[in-house]
């Protein structure tokens, strides 16, 4: 037996992850979003924010949604206002939210394309949506509804 290396440079191991690099003051850009995103409280008051009807949302109807104080979803809210994810207007006592479609949309467009080919088939062909390094999957991504809190109705203003 020779105990020679093989040649391995003749048989790809794998797929490259991506055909093109996200150009770095892209990349720049978007990375506050996504740092910002990666609290489940953030990410959690953005959808809320995105869905809500008419486009925006008071503080008044966010708050009672979450076992957290004022100041804490105040704090999670400016985050989402420094990354550049939502915009605030004063009306009053309250502040209204509501999501920065132009910053959605670039987000969306880059995890639209973001997955490898393979790992795209796979999730269509099973439905599942989860992240390989902690193995967690779920069938669907479901939305909850928030009852709103006694007297937190849209008469905030």
């Amino acid at each position: 037996m020779s105990k020679q290396a093989p040649d391995l440079t003749a048989v790809p191991c794998c797929a490259p992850l991506t055909q093109r690099r996200l150009p770095t003051a892209t990349a720049a850009a978007l990375a506050p979003a996504f740092k910002a995103l990666g609290d489940p409280v953030r990410l959690q008051l953005l959808s809320m924010i995105a869905s809500a009807e008419g486009g925006e949302i008071c503080v008044c109807e966010l708050t009672p949604a979450f076992d957290l104080t004022g100041p804490t979803i105040s704090h999670h809210l400016r985050v989402l206002r420094e990354a550049g994810l939502v915009d605030a207007e004063r009306r009053g006592t309250w502040v209204w939210y509501r999501a920065r479609p132009a910053m959605l949309g670039q987000l969306a467009t880059l995890l639209a394309v973001a997955p490898p080919a393979r790992a795209a088939r796979t999730a269509e062909a099973t439905g599942t949506v989860g992240t390989a390094e902690t193995g967690e999957a779920a069938r669907t991504v479901e939305a909850t509804e928030v009852a709103p809190a006694a007297g937190a109705a849209r008469e905030c203003a």
